[in-house]
């Protein structure tokens, strides 16, 4: 089952102000983010480049997001070495999609962003 419309809009607000607030314009050769959905998640995921065909870029996802419909609640996931999705240990799930993307932010673990 996907997210309901309202529930998408709302999250891809937040999520496109985040991308561009966490990678400006002047970087976009460079280094990009982007989310996509897929059922009751959201993924978001870093862009490169590759070397040495700059033309080619390749994903790096750094965080997921799943919304249960019953609770309504948002869990976060984090990605192994696999790409494999991992509950993230240290956050309980949340009714507040910021929540869990203030933790991904703060990264204090280092599982996001390395």
């Amino acid at each position: 089952m996907a997210l309901a419309e309202a529930i998408r809009n709302q999250i891809s607000e937040i999520l496109s102000a985040y991308c561009a607030l966490r990678c400006p314009a002047k970087f976009k050769d460079k280094v990009r983010l982007g989310f996509k959905f897929r059922g009751n998640s959201v993924t978001l995921f870093e862009e490169r480049p590759t070397f040495p065909r700059p033309d080619i870029w390749v994903d790096i996802v750094v965080a997921q997001f799943r919304f249960d419909p019953k609770s309504r609640l948002w869990t976060l996931y984090w990605a192994d070495r696999n790409s494999r999705w991992l509950r993230y240990w240290d956050l309980d799930p949340s009714k507040d999609f910021h929540d869990l993307l203030s933790e991904v932010e703060a990264d204090p673990s280092g599982a996001f962003w390395g």
